[in-house]
């Protein structure tokens, strides 16, 4: 399965999700995004970004500082 990755590291709400819902736009249906960020507001944006357009949560995880989530387009 197709995965990609994006990093937002070092930047601040609401940049981590808006680079999120741009790079689950170009993507197809069932393919997967790995989201790596800083910022503690990620958590709370990437869940609603999930809940409002139907993409699916696989993963979040915490390293640290990193935050990691892994989000698979919604068909």
């Amino acid at each position: 399965m197709a995965e990609r990755l994006v990093d937002t590291r070092g930047l601040s709400c609401p940049l981590p999700v808006l680079k999120a819902r741009k790079a689950l736009a170009g993507m197809a249906p069932g393919e997967r995004l790995r989201l790596l960020a800083s910022d503690p507001k990620a958590v709370q944006d990437i869940d609603l970004l999930c809940d409002s357009e139907g993409h699916r949560l696989l993963e979040r995880d915490t390293h640290g500082t990193e935050l990691r989530f892994v989000i698979e387009r919604s068909g």
